[in-house]
Protein backbone atom coordinates (compact mmCIF):
# COMPACT_ATOMS: atom_id res chain seq x y z
CA UNK A 1 0.00 0.00 0.00
CA UNK A 2 2.95 2.46 1.08
CA UNK A 3 4.24 1.81 -2.26
CA UNK A 4 1.10 2.69 -4.38
CA UNK A 5 1.18 5.87 -2.43
CA UNK A 6 4.80 6.56 -3.25
CA UNK A 7 3.87 6.03 -7.17
CA UNK A 8 1.28 8.66 -6.82
CA UNK A 9 3.12 10.96 -4.94
CA UNK A 10 5.89 10.95 -7.87
CA UNK A 11 2.52 11.05 -10.63
CA UNK A 12 1.88 14.29 -8.86
CA UNK A 13 5.26 15.97 -8.18
CA UNK A 14 5.43 18.97 -10.72
CA UNK A 15 8.04 18.52 -13.54
CA UNK A 16 9.77 21.95 -12.96
CA UNK A 17 10.79 23.81 -9.29
CA UNK A 18 10.23 27.39 -10.96
CA UNK A 19 8.32 29.46 -9.34
CA UNK A 20 6.17 30.64 -11.78
CA UNK A 21 3.65 33.49 -11.57
CA UNK A 22 -0.09 32.39 -13.16
CA UNK A 23 -2.62 35.81 -13.67
CA UNK A 24 -5.83 34.79 -12.82
CA UNK A 25 -8.80 37.47 -14.59
CA UNK A 26 -12.18 36.89 -13.81
CA UNK A 27 -14.66 39.25 -16.46
CA UNK A 28 -18.00 40.77 -15.62
CA UNK A 29 -20.29 39.20 -13.11
CA UNK A 30 -18.19 37.08 -11.80
CA UNK A 31 -18.45 39.68 -8.24
CA UNK A 32 -21.78 37.97 -8.26
CA UNK A 33 -20.68 34.57 -6.73
CA UNK A 34 -22.62 33.59 -4.13
CA UNK A 35 -25.60 34.88 -5.77
CA UNK A 36 -25.79 33.14 -8.96
CA UNK A 37 -26.79 29.74 -9.70
CA UNK A 38 -25.98 27.00 -6.82
CA UNK A 39 -26.62 24.79 -9.71
CA UNK A 40 -24.13 25.86 -11.93
CA UNK A 41 -21.58 28.02 -9.66
CA UNK A 42 -21.96 25.54 -6.58
CA UNK A 43 -21.02 26.44 -3.13
CA UNK A 44 -18.48 29.52 -3.76
CA UNK A 45 -19.78 32.36 -1.65
CA UNK A 46 -18.02 35.08 -3.11
CA UNK A 47 -15.22 35.90 -5.85
CA UNK A 48 -12.76 36.41 -2.64
CA UNK A 49 -13.49 32.42 -1.82
CA UNK A 50 -12.60 31.70 -5.22
CA UNK A 51 -9.49 34.18 -6.00
CA UNK A 52 -8.34 32.19 -1.67
CA UNK A 53 -8.84 28.62 -2.94
CA UNK A 54 -6.92 29.28 -6.57
CA UNK A 55 -4.39 31.24 -4.71
CA UNK A 56 -3.79 29.10 -1.86
CA UNK A 57 -3.72 25.68 -4.45
CA UNK A 58 -0.96 27.72 -6.31
CA UNK A 59 1.01 28.15 -3.36
CA UNK A 60 0.58 24.29 -3.03
CA UNK A 61 2.21 23.85 -6.46
CA UNK A 62 4.56 26.62 -5.83
CA UNK A 63 3.56 29.15 -7.80
CA UNK A 64 2.20 32.54 -7.02
CA UNK A 65 -0.97 33.65 -8.51
CA UNK A 66 -2.22 37.01 -8.71
CA UNK A 67 -5.55 37.88 -8.84
CA UNK A 68 -7.38 40.39 -11.05
CA UNK A 69 -11.48 40.68 -11.95
CA UNK A 70 -13.40 43.78 -13.02
CA UNK A 71 -17.11 44.35 -14.37
CA UNK A 72 -15.08 46.49 -17.11
CA UNK A 73 -14.05 45.60 -20.21
CA UNK A 74 -11.05 48.69 -20.37
CA UNK A 75 -9.71 47.63 -16.94
CA UNK A 76 -9.55 43.77 -18.04
CA UNK A 77 -7.49 45.20 -20.84
CA UNK A 78 -5.60 47.91 -18.71
CA UNK A 79 -4.58 45.03 -16.48
CA UNK A 80 -3.50 42.67 -19.40
CA UNK A 81 -0.89 44.55 -20.87
CA UNK A 82 0.05 45.88 -17.32
CA UNK A 83 0.27 42.31 -16.45
CA UNK A 84 2.01 40.95 -19.55
CA UNK A 85 5.83 41.44 -18.66
CA UNK A 86 5.74 40.04 -14.78
CA UNK A 87 3.24 36.78 -14.82
CA UNK A 88 3.82 33.47 -16.95
CA UNK A 89 0.64 32.40 -18.09
CA UNK A 90 -3.08 33.57 -17.30
CA UNK A 91 -6.31 31.94 -16.64
CA UNK A 92 -9.38 33.93 -17.23
CA UNK A 93 -12.99 33.43 -17.38
CA UNK A 94 -14.39 36.13 -19.50
CA UNK A 95 -17.42 35.44 -18.01
CA UNK A 96 -20.04 38.05 -19.27
CA UNK A 97 -17.39 38.70 -22.46
CA UNK A 98 -17.39 34.93 -23.32
CA UNK A 99 -19.35 35.80 -26.37
CA UNK A 100 -18.04 39.12 -27.70
CA UNK A 101 -14.87 40.35 -26.61
CA UNK A 102 -12.56 40.51 -29.42
CA UNK A 103 -10.90 43.51 -27.42
CA UNK A 104 -10.02 40.93 -24.30
CA UNK A 105 -8.97 37.99 -26.67
CA UNK A 106 -6.67 40.24 -28.97
CA UNK A 107 -4.92 41.42 -26.10
CA UNK A 108 -4.84 38.48 -24.32
CA UNK A 109 -2.98 36.62 -27.62
CA UNK A 110 -0.32 39.51 -28.24
CA UNK A 111 1.21 38.63 -24.92
CA UNK A 112 2.01 35.88 -26.59
CA UNK A 113 1.67 33.73 -23.30
CA UNK A 114 -0.47 30.40 -22.59
CA UNK A 115 -4.04 31.27 -21.82
CA UNK A 116 -6.28 28.41 -20.05
CA UNK A 117 -9.85 30.04 -20.58
CA UNK A 118 -11.78 28.33 -17.30
CA UNK A 119 -15.96 28.38 -17.04
CA UNK A 120 -17.78 27.18 -13.91
CA UNK A 121 -20.16 25.81 -16.40
CA UNK A 122 -20.42 23.58 -19.52
CA UNK A 123 -21.03 26.06 -22.77
CA UNK A 124 -20.79 23.73 -24.91
CA UNK A 125 -24.42 21.79 -22.54
CA UNK A 126 -27.89 22.59 -23.39
CA UNK A 127 -29.47 25.39 -20.87
CA UNK A 128 -31.36 22.76 -19.29
CA UNK A 129 -28.40 20.70 -18.69
CA UNK A 130 -26.99 20.58 -15.24
CA UNK A 131 -24.00 21.69 -15.79
CA UNK A 132 -25.13 24.10 -19.27
CA UNK A 133 -25.87 28.16 -18.80
CA UNK A 134 -29.39 28.98 -19.44
CA UNK A 135 -28.90 30.50 -22.77
CA UNK A 136 -26.18 27.53 -23.52
CA UNK A 137 -24.92 26.40 -25.89
CA UNK A 138 -23.14 29.35 -26.26
CA UNK A 139 -19.81 29.56 -28.37
CA UNK A 140 -16.90 31.88 -26.53
CA UNK A 141 -14.67 34.20 -28.85
CA UNK A 142 -11.45 33.20 -26.44
CA UNK A 143 -11.69 29.11 -27.00
CA UNK A 144 -10.32 29.34 -30.81
CA UNK A 145 -6.90 31.13 -29.87
CA UNK A 146 -6.46 29.44 -26.09
CA UNK A 147 -3.80 26.95 -24.94
CA UNK A 148 -6.71 24.91 -23.37
CA UNK A 149 -10.28 25.13 -22.09
CA UNK A 150 -11.70 23.51 -18.84
CA UNK A 151 -14.92 24.39 -18.27
CA UNK A 152 -18.07 22.56 -16.73
CA UNK A 153 -16.30 21.86 -13.24
CA UNK A 154 -17.45 24.92 -10.96
CA UNK A 155 -14.43 25.96 -9.00
CA UNK A 156 -12.77 22.72 -9.84
CA UNK A 157 -12.27 24.28 -13.66
CA UNK A 158 -9.96 26.53 -12.18
CA UNK A 159 -7.60 24.10 -10.25
CA UNK A 160 -8.00 22.10 -13.20
CA UNK A 161 -6.62 24.85 -15.49
CA UNK A 162 -3.63 25.62 -12.47
CA UNK A 163 -2.35 22.48 -12.74
CA UNK A 164 -2.06 22.09 -16.57
CA UNK A 165 -1.00 25.45 -16.76
CA UNK A 166 2.01 25.15 -14.08
CA UNK A 167 2.40 21.53 -15.72
CA UNK A 168 2.55 22.75 -19.20
CA UNK A 169 5.44 25.45 -18.33
CA UNK A 170 7.63 23.02 -16.44
CA UNK A 171 7.56 21.32 -19.76
CA UNK A 172 10.00 22.17 -22.11
CA UNK A 173 8.49 20.89 -25.07
CA UNK A 174 5.34 22.29 -24.45
CA UNK A 175 3.67 23.40 -27.47
CA UNK A 176 6.95 22.42 -29.55
CA UNK A 177 8.98 25.06 -27.46
CA UNK A 178 11.89 22.29 -26.88
CA UNK A 179 11.39 20.77 -30.40
CA UNK A 180 13.17 23.40 -32.71
CA UNK A 181 9.31 23.88 -33.97
CA UNK A 182 9.45 27.40 -32.51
Amino acid sequence: MAEAANVRERRLARPGARRHRIALIDGPNMSNLGRRSKKVYGPIRSLEELHTFVREAGAALGVEVETFASNYEGALLEYIHASAERVDGYIVNPAGLTTQSEAMRHALEETDKPVVEVHFANLHAAGTSPRGVPAGPIVSRFSPTATGVVMGLRHYSYLGALVALVWSLDDADFLGAGLGGG
